[in-house]
């Protein structure tokens, strides 16, 4: 402890005010009280730490090297002596004692007020993992918080961060640059995920990753580990373990309300104060990270300010009152311009602006609502964030200048809204129009003369517009121009979030080597930040099926029942059904399945059109333990929720059936066995058929195969929806080998060209059948090529999602909804 001043002039008929917290909210509240009455007020300030207040938002900077603590230091302590201000550091209380209107100090300094001001901060969260306590484990708060990192990262070695956001981003980004071996682990599949949406938290974790750090998003932490007394390694709940010298605890803060709570004082996430700043005690007043004003707790600077003005007019007897704020970040996060305010989460009733320049790494995204901004994320160019922010605060009408609002200030403020095609008009013929494929506007303009009438048509002739798509507006503009009203549409885009096609889409992942979600809508320039329920699944599949092995599948662009991987039934519950390759089963599993239905209370069992069992009435939170019953009777999914393989329907055959002539049911079974697990651009149904009586009703399936005395017939395009279709006759084999490699090989031309949602049927319609006996018959080897595909790609498709399930993977999706966790905060 130290009193490194004293009032030089004590003046008795002067009001005590008692501050407890010398940090930048509470020196800011009596900065602005002196400002406004320096003579008002007898003031102690009582710290924790053993020094004057300083920035803490500038830790970072001196973790990083950047800066000393002398220049982050707000106050210095000639500050607290010129206007009599008593500091007590290095003390903090202990105790309020509200009935003597005292606070009480660790030293046992009881010190009297007339006006009590807690500012006691925030606690950094320490989430409950074993190892929590071991020598190594740090948070990043303080000075001393950094002092402790700084030892660490001379000694070298590894550095593991938990938490993902502003604070553990800084923390890893300055041990980076002291040259620890950094790991960022984070429970979120996005990074800030309060302050960025999706599509800019991807693109601040690849400029990340590009700078030698590690991001593990979506890693959940299940211990630290101890070596030798000391933290020595972090281990996930997926089993990754994480060597660690040094571990970082970044999860987020929480309002620092002990010292009130144990005084009486109400408090609910934070100190409850009204918009005076003032308590339940109208004798105590508190403000900063510690408060909650009107439900809301804060945790960035600029509302800190406001606060402070409102309690400094109340305590000089001119009370104007605090109404809340209005937020913005805007942030250089490890050297990264980012900037959010408002409310980015869209919805039905929003509509998003979305700029990308994959080029330059910017990405901008504006939120509006009744021709109102209410939200925006900038990520990499934050100029206009001040703009925004205005214009957000305002509650402006931005009708006038939407066209050009996503292009900044100077744009949507200048002439060139007036008339947009006129600036195009305006350019040479050598200008260039598509820099991705060198394409000047002399080009396209000939390319439309000579009969391109479409943008499709002009992308597929002079490849204008073709690769990342931000050019599109601009040859939109010249067909206007050159043609008038007689501008073509060409073929549906994939949806509204994009110009491109299906075929341009799936065309461009590989070109591109496209291998995220995020990445695929930054580089082809979505013009929604997230994508919507027609492009998330596509895209999901489009990247599933080009990467198998590489691309991780993503859980939130499914559908719920792919999700859930069961049927979700009208009346909330849902219908199980295992799988029974080739439609045979065995006491085993029928005992398994009775037990369930009698265990778990399931209403119905009914026999499918697919020759399966079909379990109705289980319950969410049941289905894990379902499953669980079914794998230990060697029963997994049968994906009847999918779009994937369903089920390969089969006769009896040669071996039962007086007029079967092959083994229909084993070549069934091989079949199934073969193709489970596959994802596909929708359901897809096989069957075999023993004889040409067909009873398995081969034709009308996806691929179906008739068993011939010479041999199998191999069918394919059939459907018995809504819409019946037989089938065409693909050619015919002599073995069941052959029967095996055709299947694989038209699978994977189906599961590569077809568009998402497009079944077989309408998908050979569209292509011809002559096109796809082209494409496995013209070269003679490509069966072969098609089918060694499929298989490696079934590699990594043939794990029985029950089973995951079933060990408590995504426990948290079979839950009650209602369970609500309170969430930390972040300052800024």
């Amino acid at each position: 402890m130290n009193a490194q001043t004293r009032l030089k002039d004590m003046i008795p008929a002067r009001e005590k005010l008692v501050v407890i917290g010398n940090g930048m909210a509470g020196c800011r509240a009596v900065e602005e009280i002196l400002e406004r009455d320096r003579d008002r007020y007898e003031i102690t300030i009582f710290g924790a730490e053993p020094r004057v207040n300083y920035n803490r938002i500038m830790l970072s900077p001196v973790l990083a090297g950047e800066k000393t603590f002398d220049e982050i230091v707000l106050n210095t302590a000639e500050w607290y002596e010129e206007n009599g201000i008593a500091l007590v550091s290095g003390d903090p209380i202990d105790h309020i004692d509200r009935a003597r209107k005292t606070v009480v100090s660790r030293s046992g300094r009881v010190t009297p007020y007339d006006k009590l001001l807690i500012a006691t901060g925030s606690d950094p969260f320490i989430i409950p993992v074993p190892g929590r306590d071991l020598p190594g484990v740090v948070t990043f708060r303080d000075l001393d918080d950094v002092d402790r990192m700084l030892a660490a990262a001379e000694r070298g070695g590894n550095a593991v961060v938990i938490g993902g956001g502003l604070l553990g981003l800084e923390a890893a980004h300055g041990l980076s640059l002291r040259g620890m071996k950094v790991t960022v682990v984070h429970l979120m599949p996005t990074l800030m995920e309060r302050q960025l949406d999706e599509a800019a938290g991807w693109l601040l974790k690849q400029e990340l990753e590009r700078r030698g750090q590690t991001i593990l998003t979506g890693a959940d932490t299940e211990e630290i580990v101890e070596k030798d007394g000391h933290v020595g390694a972090v281990r996930l709940k997926d089993g990754r373990e994480i060597p660690a010298d040094i571990v970082v605890m970044a999860v987020g803060i929480r309002p620092a309300t002990i010292l009130a709570r144990t005084a009486g004082i109400e408090c609910e996430r934070g100190i409850v104060v009204d918009d005076h700043m003032v308590t339940s005690d109208p004798d105590v007043l508190a403000v900063g990270e510690c408060v909650q004003h009107r439900g809301t707790c804060y945790g960035l600077v600029a509302p800190l300010w406001e606060m402070c003005r409102a309690l400094a007019d109340h305590l000089t007897g001119a009370s104007t009152g605090y109404a809340g704020s209005v937020t913005s970040t805007k942030l250089k996060v490890s050297g990264i311009d980012v900037f959010s305010a408002g409310d980015f989460s869209g919805g039905e009733d929003c509509e998003d602006i979305v700029m990308r320049d994959g080029a330059r790494g910017v990405y901008k995204r504006v939120v509006l609502k009744d021709n109102k901004l209410i939200g925006a994320v900038l990520y990499g160019d934050t100029a206009d964030g001040s703009w925004y922010f205005d214009l957000l605060r305002k509650e402006e009408d931005v009708s006038d200048i939407r066209e050009g609002l996503i292009f900044g200030q100077a744009f949507a403020s200048g002439g060139a809204l007036a008339d947009p095609n006129a600036a195009v008009a305006a350019l040479s013929d050598d200008a260039e129009i598509c820099g991705c494929n060198g394409v000047s506007k002399g080009q396209v303009v000939r390319c439309i003369d000579a009969g391109a009438h479409s943008l499709d048509a002009v992308r597929s002739q002079c490849k204008a517009s073709a690769s990342c798509g931000s050019c599109t507006d601009l040859v939109a503009s010249l067909l206007s121009l050159t043609l008038g009203g007689e501008v073509e549409s060409g073929p549906a885009s994939m949806c509204k979030c994009t110009s491109f096609t299906h075929d341009d889409v799936r065309r461009l992942i590989l070109e591109k080597e496209l291998k995220a979600i995020p990445q695929v809508m930054q580089e082809l320039h979505w013009t929604t930040p997230d994508g919507c329920a027609a492009c998330r699944p596509a895209l999901n599949y489009y990247l599933l099926c080009a990467w198998p092995g590489e691309y991780e599948d993503d859980q939130k662009s499914r559908f719920v029942n792919e999700r859930l991987h069961a049927n979700i039934q009208k009346d909330g519950t849902y219908s199980v059904v295992p799988r029974m390759w080739g439609g045979v089963t065995n006491p085993k599993e029928l005992r398994a399945i009775a037990d369930v239905v009698e265990k778990y209370d399931a209403r119905m069992v009914k026999v499918t059109g697919g020759q399966r069992l079909d379990i109705f009435g289980i319950r969410k939170e049941d289905l894990p333990a379902v499953w669980a019953d079914l794998n230990a009777a060697g029963m997994v999914s049968g994906h009847a929720y999918g779009k994937s393989l369903r089920t390969v329907k089969t006769c009896v055959g040669s071996e039962w059936c007086r007029f079967g002539t092959q083994d229909s049911t084993g070549l069934g079974i091989r079949i199934e066995q073969m193709t489970w697990g596959s994802w596909m651009p929708h359901k897809f149904k096989i069957a075999v058929s023993g004889c040409p009586r067909n009873c398995a009703e081969a034709t009308i399936k996806d691929f179906g195969v008739v068993c011939v005395d010479s041999g199998y017939e191999l069918h394919v395009g059939g459907n018995g929806g809504m819409k019946v279709r037989a089938t065409d006759l693909l050619c015919k084999v002599e073995t069941e080998e052959a029967a095996l490699e055709h299947c694989a090989a038209f699978i994977q031309l189906y599961r590569e060209d077809a568009h998402y949602l497009e079944r077989t049927a309408p998908w050979l319609e569209r292509k011809g059948l002559d096109w796809i006996k082209a494409q496995l018959f013209d070269d003679p080897d490509a069966v072969r090529r098609l089918a060694a595909r499929f298989r490696h790609s079934q590699r990594f498709m043939q794990d029985d999602p029950w089973a995951k399930r079933a060990a408590g993977e995504r426990r948290d999706l079979h839950g009650h909804l209602a369970t609500v966790v309170p969430a930390g905060k972040e300052y800024a």
